[in-house]
């Protein structure tokens, strides 16, 4: 086997171990904290649960509200100049993908200094970051696990994969009671994402065997719970969807994504949509796109999503990945680019997918893709 590294960080992980986020903040050494939100969380009375949680610890805080979808690269820039103003040091981010992004974009910059397009790709990032806690809302963005960053670059219309290693948080708070103030849409999105990150992860050039069985059991957690999770907001099942996002945030992070990735980034960016929309259109069509060249592996997945294997390993995965379709069908989602895309926009797939492969998740695809395969995936999904 050849030489690989896992990197994660310190996980707290279960119902109720949000009231430990002050213990853990002291233990970084926060006198100042820098917290980063969004108006969703603080609506939810989360952020003021948070605040609370540090006040009684004795720490103060500064609160930096610059978050939205899709975070915009001026609004890391400007939350780094106001973490440098405010004199603080722990960074703290409460909230779903877009939150945790920003707070890490902002710790690149305050002690990195520059624009935060200079570190795009991946390994750019030289200097130490302050220290990180980031507490997630959804069950699927894991960007409290991973070493990637995804920042909108507004002048080029882009998402920038940023990926390093001194992104891994010290530590993760994940809390599944979080999860009871989700809407479904969100809850299905964020466990769409978390599959995406499984697939993708176990499809990687660069997977591992410690990457491999966390992919397969979050592939297996997610088609298990979501649609309990979705129609009931059962507790049980939401927690098992946190578990399998916790998962699926190990694999990604250390074996990378895929081409179904470096697509959703560039439309994402351009069309300033929800990450999870994307999912169910794109990953079916380059589960096909990529079964060619590891039938074996493609296999095991379908094993997983149909419980049981065919007569051939190309007879699984073509099964497997027709049964997805199918589970995505079930929930309410968009299933073509068409229905979240006006047609007078379709002109501009060729510019976007001829950036796509330039996003640094293209590099672990199993397959190489030129922008003219990604091209045709975006057509046949139209």
């Amino acid at each position: 086997m050849d030489i690989t590294k896992f990197a994660i960080p310190e996980i707290i992980f279960g119902r109720g171990s949000l009231n430990y986020a002050g213990q853990c903040a002291l233990r970084l050494g926060a006198r100042k904290v820098f917290l980063v939100s969004d108006e969703g969380i603080e609506q939810a009375g989360w952020l003021q649960r948070l605040m609370d949680i540090l006040e009684k610890e004795g720490i103060e805080w500064v609160y930096y509200p610059g978050v939205t979808s899709n975070p915009r690269d001026f609004q890391v820039e400007l939350g780094a100049e106001f973490y440098a103003k405010n004199g603080t040091d722990v960074i703290i981010a409460i909230g779903g993908g877009s939150a945790m992004d920003t707070a890490k974009g902002i710790a690149i910059i305050a002690s990195n200094g520059g624009k935060i397009r200079d570190y795009e790709g991946a390994n750019r990032v030289q200097r130490p970051l302050p220290p990180m806690m980031l507490i997630t809302t959804t069950a699927g963005s894991g960007s409290d696990i991973s070493q990637f960053c995804i920042i909108t670059d507004m002048k080029r219309g882009v998402k920038m994969s940023i990926i390093t290693r001194t992104l891994v948080p010290n530590i993760s708070i994940v809390d599944p009671l979080i999860l009871r103030t989700k809407s479904e849409a969100l809850i299905i999105q964020s466990a769409v994402d978390a599959l995406a990150h499984a697939i993708e992860a176990y499809m990687s050039r660069i997977a591992s065997p410690f990457t491999e069985m966390h992919s397969l059991k979050a592939i297996d957690l997610i088609l298990a719970n979501m649609p309990r999770a979705v129609a009931t907001r059962s507790l049980d099942a939401l927690e098992q969807l946190s578990i399998a996002s916790v998962s699926a945030s190990m694999a990604f992070s250390n074996a990378g994504l895929g081409a179904e990735h470096a697509l959703a980034h560039a439309l994402g960016g351009h069309f300033d949509m929800p990450h999870g929309v994307v999912h169910p259109i794109l990953l079916t069509s380059v589960m096909r796109f990529n079964l060619g060249i590891d039938p074996q592996k493609m296999a095991e997945i379908g094993r997983v999503i149909l419980n049981h294997r065919l007569s051939s390993d190309r007879k699984t995965a073509l099964a497997g990945i027709e049964r997805l379709e199918a589970f995505f069908a079930s929930f309410d989602v968009a299933l073509r680019l068409s229905e979240i895309i006006p047609a007078s926009e379709r002109h501009r797939l060729e510019a976007l997918c001829r950036m796509a492969v330039n996003d640094a998740c293209n590099l672990t695809n199993p397959r190489p893709a030129t922008w003219e395969e990604l091209y045709r995936v975006c057509e046949e999904v139209w």
